[in-house]
């Protein structure tokens, strides 16, 4: 398995405190069978100041470890965005990194207050030829009135991103709700762990595969986490499932409604 979202570098942000753990939730990940892991500190502004030089310096060292103590983890570069005015300015100077140097890139709101504009800067990104991917907004506090603006933005072309957590209850009711609306709704595109340590947010896809293969289908499950995250860090095109399933939609209600006329005709 691919996991897009972690926090497995060492002291760089709220995950790993120091190498010790670092190397903890390594072999964690690998024991779960996951054999990549994106790197994606947090940048957030007169918070987390890092860069793409510091997260690929850090992952660096941190893959130097990994060899050294033979666990078979391949780390890729990344970072976990928030929302700032520069954002486009600081991905086109190459300040703020993408995933593994694609046009994707992890997309985090507030968690609390609806962005305003946000819409606006999601357009914006996309027009410049970056792919936004919405993380965990089943854990956003304003998801329970704004969740049209979810669905706007997976329209725009943001990818969606849930927390395996999420979907197996680590997060309470409303994340469990959540989770499970995108997922039906089928808007979901990627599972990742999130991973900050290796207690209360552990590197962990397995349990929440499990259970989206049971809901889902064993095809959407690995497709979750293994088909479009290899997709994405070869830089390759995926239309939003939000779009591809809201179109597969319009045409059943399209062909439902011709049968039904052409039902009415055979009657008279």
């Amino acid at each position: 398995m691919i996991d897009l979202h972690s926090h497995i570098l060492p002291a760089i942000d709220d995950g790993a405190t120091d190498l010790r753990e670092s190397l903890k939730m390594a072999r964690m990940a690998v024991g779960d069978g996951i054999s990549c892991m994106a790197c994606t500190p947090h940048i957030i502004p007169g918070l987390w100041a890092n860069t793409a030089q510091s997260i690929g310096s850090a992952m660096q060292s941190l893959q130097m470890k990994l060899e050294q103590e033979e666990l078979d983890l391949r780390l890729v570069l990344g970072a976990d965005v928030h929302i700032a005015p520069d954002l486009l300015s600081s991905l086109d100077a190459g300040h703020i990194p993408t995933l593994n140097s694609t046009r994707y890139f992890l997309f985090e709101p507030t968690h609390r207050v609806l962005p305003p504009r946000i819409e606006d800067l999601a357009t914006q990104l996309v027009d410049a030829g970056y792919v936004p991917i919405l993380t965990h907004p089943e854990r956003l506090t304003w998801l329970e009135h704004h969740y049209d603006t979810i669905e706007r933005l997976n329209q725009i072309g943001c990818l969606l991103q849930i927390t395996a957590g999420s979907i197996t209850g680590a997060f309470g009711k409303t994340a469990l709700y959540y989770a499970e609306r995108l997922l039906d709704e089928g808007r979901v595109d990627i599972l990742a762990s999130d991973a900050h340590n290796v207690s209360g947010r552990p590197p962990i896809l397995s349990a929440a595969r499990d259970s989206v293969a049971e809901r889902l289908g064993e095809a959407q499950a690995i497709a979750m986490v293994m088909t479009r995250p290899a997709q994405i860090l070869a830089d390759e095109s995926i239309v939003p499932q939000g779009q591809r399933n809201r179109v597969t939609v319009a045409r059943k209600k399209e062909s439902q409604s011709l049968w039904k006329k052409l039902m009415r005709k055979d009657m008279h």
